[in-house]
C-alpha cells in the first residue's frame, strides 16, 4: 500500500523544542534571579528538563491535566507550595523568554517543500492545540496542514494506537497508507509502527544509535532522507545514516 500522507511530531522534530527550552530558561534564571539556587546554569537546566519529563509521563498517562502538569513542574523546581494563579504567571513568564528563540530545525521546510505536491500533511502531538496551533502559526508553517490533533484535546495520548488511528481518520485514510515521524523511538516510533502506520523515528543526534531500532520502524538521521525513501522526488533524498 502506498504512502498517501505523512503526520508529524512537532516538539524535536519539526521544532527545536530542547534547543529552545535550554536557552529560554536560561534567559529566565537570569530574570528570576535564580542562577545561584544551583551550582551552575546547566545544572539549573537539567533539573528543570528532568522534572518536565516526569510530570510529562504523568500527564500522558492521564494522572494530570495538560495546565496541571505545567503548574507541578514549577512547584518541583522551586520546591515550593505555590498557588495555582503563582504557578501560572511563573510558568508564562518563563514562556515569554523561551518564545523568543523558536526555531524550525533547518531540514524542515526542504522536506516540506520536497512533499508537497506527492503527500498530504497533518499533526500529531501529545500536546495542546492552543500550544501547538499558536507555535505552528508563529514559525510559519501552519498553513502546510490539514488537521492538527493533540492529545490534550482528544483525550488520548501517544503511544496508544487510538491517538494515531484518529490521525488517520481526520485525513480519511487507513493506517497503511500513513507515514508518521518523530523523535521519541517508543511514543513516537513504536507507537505509530504498532498502530499500523509506516514508522520514521528521526535521530538527529544519535542518541539512540548505539542499539538497534525497535522492530516496525526505520531510523533516520535528517529529514532529508524522507523523499526518497517515501517514493517522491528521489533528487532531495539523502542516503540513510543508518540503514
Amino acid at each position: 500500500m502506498s504512502i498517501r500522507a505523512v503526520v508529524w511530531d512537532v516538539d524535536d522534530t519539526l521544532f527545536d523544542y530542547t534547543g529552545a527550552d535550554r536557552a529560554g530558561m536560561r534567559l529566565h534564571l537570569a530574570a528570576e534571579g535564580l542562577s545561584e539556587a544551583y551550582e551552575s546554569a546547566e545544572q539549573a537546566i537539567v533539573s528543570w528538563r528532568e522534572i518536565t519529563d516526569v510530570q510529562w509521563a504523568r500527564f500522558s498517562a492521564g494522572e494530570v491535566d495538560f495546565q496541571g502538569q505545567r503548574r507541578d513542574r514549577v512547584r518541583a523546581f522551586l520546591g515550593a507550595e505555590l498557588s495555582d494563579a503563582e504557578a501560572d504567571a511563573w510558568f508564562q513568564r518563563y514562556i515569554a523568554h523561551y518564545e523568543t528563540v523558536w526555531a524550525l530545525f533547518p531540514d524542515v521546510l526542504p522536506v516540506l517543500d520536497a512533499l508537497a505536491d506527492s503527500h498530504r500533511h497533518a499533526v500529531l502531538s501529545n500536546s495542546s492545540i492552543h500550544v501547538q496551533d499558536r507555535k505552528l502559526r508563529a514559525l510559519g508553517v501552519y498553513d502546510r496542514f490539514e488537521a492538527v490533533l493533540c492529545a490534550a484535546e482528544l483525550g488520548v495520548s501517544k503511544p496508544q494506537a487510538g491517538a494515531f488511528h484518529a490521525a488517520c481518520e481526520a485525513l480519511e485514510l487507513a493506517p497503511g497508507e500513513v507515514a508518521y515521524v518523530g523523535d521519541h523511538p517508543e511514543i513516537d516510533g513504536r507507537g505509530a509502527a504498532e498502530a499500523g502506520l509506516r514508522s520514521f523515528w528521526i535521530d538527529r543526534d544519535g542518541v539512540y544509535a548505539t542499539g538497534a531500532a525497535p522492530v516496525g520502524l526505520r531510523r533516520i538521521a535528517t529529514l532529508a532522507e524522507l523523499p526518497a525513501l517515501l517514493g517522491a522526488d528521489t533528487r532531495f533524498g539523502a542516503p540513510s545514516t543508518f540503514g
